[in-house]
């Protein structure tokens, strides 16, 4: 998927019209249909704040070989991403059995903790599997708060330097200065999720860093002082890209089962990419230069974001309490968990992630 991505992404640049243009942009999306889901969410703060930097840099070809400065930054980035896939082909393994670099027992220990990770749920093939994922509503909740995450989060993707032009910055100065909130989003993306694994719990970090992103929109849609305001691009970068891998890592953890995860994760990221689909819509010419209603639109989204992760943290952890009321968890036996094991996430001995 990287070197089918590459490649689009590449003829994006070499297009001449309108309609070539519209064509590549559709494969574009279909390559990173497949390409978003396998490439960690951890580095998305990390590729912005660098790409910010080369974008302006490659901006300054505007005119080389008779092509716009935006055609050799498709051109440039696609090949250098075509590169990176290549190496990825050799260098990455599909699972511990074929990786050369692990020793044998190295290798029975990583297969021991995912097996551990299954908690006796069944991961074979099964329709009714399926079945449970489309029917159960808490992969709803989670995937309509991954959609209201996900409008701002493209949306701060696409126009931070437009937000950033806003504050009085030419073009170029503008794609430089909205590098910094991503640096620091990117220290806050990863300390949040080393804290979030150590403490085992994700709700709460779900809560805290929906409001940092709110602190953010609200700041920007009622202050009138630029330096204000460029604080505020980093309160909505270090609460909105955190956010992402912890709504990502909170689903997988709440949906038992190999396949039933599977579907709840692709309707996770489904909702995510639809939401996507307006993000062009919201900062529209007509609502400059100041774009309130842009804000104010993000600040709704995210407010509800806010209100599904409250409600998911306050119901998972009930559930827990009432199954562990019922029978405690370390009562199981081994033969009762796998009489159970069909039951995925509903089994009496499962238990919720905070």
């Amino acid at each position: 998927m990287m070197v089918a991505w590459s490649i689009v992404c590449v003829s994006i640049g070499l297009v001449h019209n309108y309609a070539g243009l519209l064509v590549a942009r559709a494969f574009l999306g279909l390559t990173e249909g497949g390409l978003f889901p396998g490439i960690s969410f951890l580095y998305t703060t990390a590729a912005g704040a660098f790409g910010g930097i080369l974008a302006r840099g490659i901006m300054q070809m505007n005119g080389v070989g008779g092509k716009a400065g935006w055609s050799w930054i498709f051109i440039i980035e696609g090949l250098l991403t075509f590169v990176v896939a290549l190496g990825a082909f050799y260098f990455m393994q599909d699972y511990p059995d074929t990786a050369g670099f692990l020793t044998k027992v190295e290798r029975r220990e990583v297969k021991r903790r995912l097996e551990n990770d299954r908690d006796f749920l069944a991961d074979e093939y099964n329709t009714k599997f399926i079945w449970q994922a489309l029917t159960d509503w808490k992969v709803y909740v989670l995937a309509i708060a991954s959609g209201c995450l996900a409008l701002p989060t493209y949306c701060v993707s696409l126009f931070l330097p437009t937000i950033v032009k806003e504050l009085g910055y030419k073009n170029t100065t503008a794609q430089l200065m909205s590098t910094p909130p991503y640096l620091v989003a990117c220290f806050v993306c990863i300390a949040g999720g080393y804290a979030a694994d150590r403490l085992k719990t994700r709700g709460p970090f779900m809560i805290g860093f929906t409001l940092v992103a709110m602190i953010g929109f609200l700041i920007l849609l009622v202050s009138t002082n630029d330096h204000i305001k460029y604080a505020g691009c980093f309160f909505i970068t270090s609460g909105l890209y955190p956010s992402v891998p912890q709504g990502m890592a909170w689903a997988s953890c709440n949906t038992g089962g190999t396949l039933k995860r599977s579907i709840g994760i692709a309707t996770f990221v489904m909702f995510g990419n639809m939401a996507g689909l307006s993000a062009s819509f919201v900062f529209m010419p007509k609502f400059g230069p100041h774009y309130r209603v842009s804000h104010a639109a993000l600040l709704a989204t995210t407010s509800t974001a806010l209100c599904l992760s409250i409600f998911m943290t306050i119901w998972v952890r009930r559930e827990n309490a009432r199954r562990e009321a019922v029978k405690p968890r370390a009562t199981y036996t081994d033969e009762e968990m796998r009489a159970q094991r069909e039951m995925g996430d509903d089994a009496g001995f499962w238990r919720y992630t905070t």
